[in-house]
């Protein structure tokens, strides 16, 4: 059974799409039936070819194919039953196992819209798993059939973790214009509906640095110490993918610290608009209290009210000017040091 390029849907076991690679060649497509015989064979493959395996986890054959035809360690198979959290990067049984983030598919990017990569390579194997898919590996999949060849599995990694590094780019520009934009309305001074939208975007971009931020250090880590049928070339890429990658997660702090610092200032206008509006309260009441004693007074109805003469409006009303007045070039007139 050949393996349909245009869907994502999986097979009855669980493969959504498998590719041979042969030094120099283009990669062509391989079924689960062909790639249990490939793994089968014993010795090294005198073409030195190795496959790339791509298993939905929300097909229940994935787990049961996997563990017929390939020996893989148990730590990978615990990846695959683990939520979203840190980056893994670490060896075992002979393997490398990765469990790596991004973003959806179809994600317009959500504090919520992130989903989980399991991954384990050997000398002669790649082998990823996931719930639902993801724009880095949709990436790696176009890049693999428009024909670009190569060499060995962690080539392959490599260039996923570029491509994870272009996703956070891509998403790091559009948050930035973003940022722009509500900056550009804070020197108009429309603030109005600015502080919701950049506590989701900080929210958004802070959970993302925190899932991506480790994925760096565990590659440096790797590179340190790597297993031993790793090449030269194949350390040289990784080098390259975890540089660009920190450069990424460098510009990611630079921007979550920017939003920080844009929040704080909203805060201390929306306080100092707060302090005003609090003042000219205070001062209409204070402008307002001979008013409303005087009134309070003489709406008792009770005897002995003095100035009952015909002139006492007149004085009550001068009174109430007069004290008006002086409160008032109290609150606003009086020079102050």
């Amino acid at each position: 059974m050949r393996i349909t390029d245009t869907s994502y849907g999986s097979n009855e076991h669980g493969l959504i799409w498998g590719y041979r690679f042969a030094p120099g060649q283009a990669a062509q497509s391989i079924s689960t039936d062909a790639a249990a015989a490939f793994l089968a064979q014993e010795g090294d493959d005198p073409e030195e070819a190795f496959i790339w395996l791509h298993f939905s986890l929300s097909n229940t054959g994935s787990e049961r194919y996997l563990r017929r035809h390939l020996e893989l360690p148990e730590g990978f198979y615990d990846s695959l039953r683990s939520e979203v959290g840190s980056t893994r990067l670490e060896q075992d049984a002979g393997f490398l196992v990765a469990v790596i983030h991004d973003v959806l598919f179809d994600s317009t990017f959500d504090a919520s819209e992130v989903g989980t990569t399991s991954i384990c390579i050997g000398p002669r194997v790649l082998v990823s798993a996931r719930l639902r898919p993801l724009r880095s590996v949709d990436q790696l999949r176009s890049a693999v059939r428009t024909g670009q060849v190569f060499r060995s599995p962690v080539e392959l990694l490599a260039h996923l973790l570029r491509d994870q590094a272009s996703v956070l780019g891509d998403i790091l520009r559009k948050s930035t214009a973003r940022v722009d934009r509500i900056e550009d309305r804070l020197l108009a001074n429309r603030i109005a509906t600015d502080r919701t939208e950049l506590g989701t975007l900080r929210r958004s971009l802070v959970r993302l640095q925190r899932l991506l931020a480790p994925e760096p250090t565990a590659l440096f880590r790797l590179l340190n110490r790597p297993p031993e049928w790793f090449s030269g070339d194949d350390l040289e890429d990784l080098q390259q993918a975890a540089e660009e990658f920190s450069t990424a997660i460098g510009d990611s702090a630079a921007l979550v610290e920017r939003v920080k610092l844009i929040q704080e200032e909203l805060a201390a206008l929306v306080n100092e608009q707060t302090g005003r509006t609090l003042f000219v309260l205070t001062v209409v009441t204070v402008l307002a209290l001979p008013v409303n004693m005087i009134a309070g007074l003489f709406g008792m109805n009770v005897g002995g009210i003095p100035l009952q003469t015909g002139h006492g409006f007149a004085v009550i009303v001068v009174t109430l000017v007069v004290l008006t007045v002086l409160l008032a070039w109290l609150a606003f007139g009086r020079p102050r040091d």
